[in-house]
C-alpha cells in the first residue's frame, strides 16, 4: 500500500499538503482533485521521486513499477509502435540481456530469458501496442511513422500509450484526456476499468471521473481528504459538509458575539469580574470554526448576439478536403439561429474539417455555401492560441479587437475569466502581463473571452475545454446554456454536450448525417463500429484463436446493435403500459360507479336533464377509455412481437 505519515509538501517557502496521514490500498482507482496551484502535480512528482517531503514520510512497496506519462517527447526517428513498447522497461532490457546471451553463446541463460519473457507475454507485445495505437486513434499505417512526424497533441498521445503499455503496479495519469477526441476517451474509460493496478489521475471531466474511480482525494486548504465513490458522490458529500461547517460557524459566532458583549460590559465590575475572566480564558481556548466558502473564481456570461439573418448558413451537395482530396462529401446542412448542435464521429472522421468549413477557414471544393447576410462567426480551436501576442496583455489584446472600448469595463470583464488586477500592485495583475509566460488553460481562456467580446449569432467550438479545470468548464457551461445564438460543439467532455446541445449530427464515412439518439446510444455506436474495424482488419489467414477472437467480437458488435434497436421499442413498451395501468384503473372507477345503485337513487337526480347529461358523459368516457385501452393493447403486442423477432 502507499502510506503517508504526518507528511508536509511544499515549494519553496509556500506549503501546499500539511499534516496529512492516511493509507491508500492496493487496486484502489483514486481521483484527485484540487483548484490549480493546490498540489496535485507535486504529489505526482513525490509519488515518481522527483520530489522529497519537507517533513513526515511516505512509503510504497519496493517492488512496485510506476507508470505515469512524459510531458515532453522527443523528435526521434524511433518508429511509433516502437516507441510505446519502450513503455514495458522489462522487456526492452530482457531483449537486450537476450542479444548479448546469444552473441556469446550462452545456452542456459538464452533459454532462462525466453522462459521470463514467456511469462510477461513478451511474444504478444507487439499486438498489444498495436491495439493501444488502435484505441487512441492511430491509424494502422501510423504504426511504422517515425515519432518526429507526428505533432505535438499525436506525441502526446504516444506517451500516453507508452505509460498504458507499462506493466505498473502504480499508474500516474495528470489530464490524459486533453488530447484525445470522444471517442479515445470512451475507450480510455473502458481500458482503466479494466487495469489491475493503482490509479491515481487528475482530470476536469466528471463524467470521465465516474466512469474510471471509485475513491476521490480532495486536496483544500492544505489537507487531503479521502472520500469514498464517485466524484458526483464526492460533489454531493462535500456539499453537505460545507452546508453543516458553514452552520456551525454561524453558531460559533453568535456565541463568540454574545461572549464579547459580556466580557466588555462587565470586566470592569468587581461583582462579575471573575466571570468576565472566565469568558475570556474561554474564548481564548476555543477552537475557531473557518467560514465554508467554495468561490468560482470564473463569472461570465455571452453579450447578446447580434441580429442573425434566418437561415444563417447553408451548405447544399458540399464537400471539402485538402490537397486536392475530399474528406467530406454530399454536406446537405442549414443552419438557424439558436440552433445547438452536438458534432460526433471517429478520430480522423472529418469534425475539424467541417468546423473550418463553416469557419471559412477552408473552402468547398464542390456545392455550394451561402452565408446568410449579417452573419457574424465566432470560432475556438486549439490552434488559435497560437495567434495570441506574445508580448501583449489581455488588456491589450481586448484593446486592440474594440479600441473604442473603455478600459474599466474591459478590466470588469476580464476579471469574469480571471484575469484580475490593476497593474498597481493590487490583484494576481494577470490582466496585465504579456500572455506569452501563460499556461495552456490561461490562453484558452483568454481566446474564449475574445471570441465572446465580439457578440457572435454563430458559435464553433472545436475541443474548447482543453486546459480548462472544473471551475472554467463549469463556468463555460452555465454560460452556453444562456446564449442566445446558434452554436455547433465538437467535445469530448460529454457533460458539456449533455447540458448545451439540442440535437447531434454525426459524421461516418464521409458523410454527414443526423443522429438519432444520444450520448449513451453514440457509446454504443462506437463499441458496434470497433469491434465491425476488428472483425473485418487485416485479410491474412487468421489462426484458429485469432478467428475465434474476431467471432466474439462480430458476436458483441451484433449484440451491441440488437440491443440498440431494442431501446425505442422498450421505451415505448413502458410508456403503453403505464397508460394502460392509468385508463384502466379509470375505467375501473367509472364501471363501479356505473353499477351502484345509488348512481341512479331519487337523490342522484338521474331523472332529470342534469342527471341524464352526466349519465351520458360518464358512458362516452367509459366507451372511449375501452377503445384507447384495445389500440394501446394491439400496440404492445406488435412491439412485444418485434422484441421477440429481434431476440
Amino acid at each position: 500500500m502507499i502510506r503517508f505519515r504526518n507528511l508536509r509538501l511544499g515549494i519553496g517557502s509556500r506549503v501546499l499538503i500539511d499534516d496529512v496521514s492516511l493509507q491508500l490500498f492496493p487496486g484502489w482507482k483514486i481521483g484527485l482533485t484540487g483548484a490549480n496551484g493546490s498540489g496535485k502535480s507535486s504529489l505526482f512528482a513525490l509519488l515518481c521521486g522527483e520530489l522529497l517531503p519537507d517533513q513526515g514520510d511516505f512509503e510504497y512497496p519496493s517492488g512496485w513499477t510506476i507508470a505515469h506519462v512524459a510531458q515532453e517527447t522527443p523528435g526521434l526517428s524511433r518508429a511509433a509502435i516502437e516507441y510505446v513498447l519502450d513503455g514495458d522497461a522489462e522487456l526492452r532490457r530482457i531483449e537486450a540481456e537476450l542479444a548479448q546471451a546469444e552473441t556469446a553463446h550462452e545456452g542456459e541463460r538464452i533459454a532462462e530469458l525466453h522462459t521470463r519473457l514467456q511469462e510477461i507475454g513478451a511474444y504478444s507485445a507487439r499486438s498489444r501496442a498495436a491495439a493501444l495505437l488502435d484505441g487512441l486513434g492511430f491509424l494502422p499505417s501510423d504504426a511504422e511513422r517515425a515519432v518526429a512526424e507526428f505533432s505535438g497533441g499525436w506525441r502526446m498521445r504516444l506517451n500516453l500509450a507508452q505509460a498504458l503499455m507499462c506493466r505498473s503496479d502504480l499508474l500516474l495519469l495528470d489530464e490524459p484526456t486533453n488530447h484525445l477526441d470522444l471517442d479515445a476517451v470512451i475507450w480510455l474509460e473502458q481500458w482503466l476499468r479494466d487495469f489491475q493496478g493503482t490509479l491515481l489521475l487528475v482530470s476536469h471531466d466528471r463524467e470521465f471521473l465516474d466512469a474510471t474511480v471509485d475513491r476521490i482525494a480532495h486536496i483544500e486548504q492544505r489537507k487531503l481528504t479521502l472520500y469514498n465513490g464517485s466524484y458526483t458522490d464526492f460533489e454531493r458529500r462535500r456539499g453537505e459538509h460545507l452546508a453543516e461547517q458553514q452552520a456551525l460557524f454561524k453558531r460559533q459566532q453568535r456565541e463568540i458575539a454574545h461572549m464579547e458583549d459580556y466580557i466588555r460590559r462587565f470586566r470592569a465590575k468587581a461583582t462579575k469580574a471573575r466571570q468576565a475572566q472566565s469568558r475570556i480564558k474561554a474564548l481564548e481556548r476555543m477552537e475557531r470554526i473557518s467560514a465554508a466558502h467554495v468561490d468560482n473564481p470564473f463569472s461570465f456570461s455571452f453579450r447578446p448576439a447580434t441580429a442573425a439573418p434566418d437561415p444563417l448558413l447553408q451548405i447544399e451537395q458540399g464537400a471539402a478536403g485538402y490537397e486536392g482530396k475530399n474528406v467530406l462529401e454530399d454536406i446537405e446542412l442549414t443552419l438557424r439561429p439558436g440552433e445547438r448542435v452536438g458534432l460526433l464521429g471517429r478520430n480522423g472522421a472529418g469534425k475539424s474539417t467541417l468546423i473550418k468549413l463553416l469557419a471559412g477557414e477552408i473552402a468547398v471544393s464542390a456545392g455550394q455555401k451561402r452565408e446568410g447576410k449579417g452573419l457574424l462567426t465566432g470560432y475556438f480551436a486549439q490552434h488559435q492560441l497560437e495567434t495570441l501576442r506574445g508580448e501583449e496583455s489581455p488588456i491589450q489584446h481586448l484593446l486592440r479587437l474594440d479600441p473604442s472600448a473603455r478600459e474599466q469595463d474591459t478590466r470588469d470583464y476580464l476579471g469574469g475569466f480571471d484575469f484580475r488586477g490593476d497593474g498597481r500592485g493590487n490583484g494576481s495583475a494577470l490582466a496585465n502581463t504579456p500572455c506569452g509566460s501563460f499556461s495552456g488553460g490561461e490562453k484558452s481562456r483568454l481566446v474564449l473571452a475574445l471570441l465572446i467580446w465580439q457578440r457572435p449569432n454563430l458559435l464553433l467550438l472545436d475541443e474548447p475545454t482543453n486546459h480548462l479545470d472544473m471551475e472554467m468548464r463549469y463556468a463555460l457551461m452555465r454560460a452556453l446554456q444562456e446564449y442566445d445564438g446558434a452554436m455547433m460543439l465538437v467535445s469530448h467532455d460529454r457533460a458539456l454536450l449533455r447540458a448545451c446541445c439540442d440535437r447531434l449530427l454525426l459524421i461516418d464515412g464521409g458523410r454527414l448525417r443526423p443522429f438519432d439518439g444520444d450520448l449513451d446510444d453514440y457509446r454504443v455506436w462506437l463499441t458496434d463500429q470497433r469491434a465491425r474495424h476488428e472483425a473485418e482488419g487485416a485479410n491474412e489467414v487468421l489462426s484458429g484463436r485469432e478467428a475465434r477472437r474476431r467471432s466474439r467480437a462480430q458476436a458483441e458488435a451484433e449484440r451491441q446493435a440488437m440491443l440498440f434497436a431494442r431501446r425505442p421499442l422498450v421505451k415505448e413498451i413502458g410508456e403503453i403500459e403505464k397508460k394502460l395501468s392509468c385508463w384502466t384503473g379509470e375505467k375501473k372507477e367509472l364501471e363501479d360507479r356505473l353499477a351502484d345503485p345509488a348512481f341512479y337513487g331519487k337523490d342522484a337526480g338521474t331523472s332529470n336533464g342534469g342527471g341524464r347529461a352526466r349519465l351520458q358523459d360518464l358512458l362516452k368516457r367509459q366507451a372511449a377509455l375501452q377503445g384507447w385501452i384495445e389500440e394501446a393493447e394491439c400496440r404492445w403486442l406488435e412491439l412485444s412481437e418485434q422484441l421477440e423477432r429481434l431476440a
